[in-house]
């Protein structure tokens, strides 16, 4: 019996953590797309490199590399450091100001986009 409250005990904690590290993310900001979507947290955002962005005409054009991660956030409860690459359009009224001045794609878990930040012109 003892034995199997530990074990309950380990899963609501290993699971409040990783709960807990993607709440935070949203509660800092209650970021949401457009459509009213939440962001989510830094397990499902990653850093776009800037050269991968062009500003065009009709939106951001993205084509490139976006990491997501621990390499990104430092926090192990986003998961490994990994690369996608996407090749997408991103219209600007569905882009959102970035709060830290860098680009981020915030996806869905089928790979499409949710939230797209990006930095205010000019800067």
């Amino acid at each position: 019996m003892l034995r199997t409250q530990a074990c309950v005990l380990l899963i609501v904690t290993l699971s409040g953590s990783t709960a807990l590290a993607h709440d935070i993310w949203i509660s800092h900001g209650s970021y949401r797309s457009p459509a009213g979507e939440w962001c989510c947290g830094a397990e499902d955002c990653g850093v776009v490199s800037p050269g991968a962005v062009k500003a065009g005409a009709g939106g951001y054009s993205v084509r490139g590399a976006v990491v997501y991660g621990v390499g990104v956030t430092g926090n192990a409860a986003d998961g490994p450091t990994r690369s996608e690459n996407v090749n997408e359009t991103v219209p600007y009224s569905q882009s959102l100001p970035s709060p830290d001045g860098a680009y981020w794609r915030c996806k869905r878990p089928d790979g499409s986009p949710r939230c797209f930040f990006a930095p205010p012109p000019g800067s």
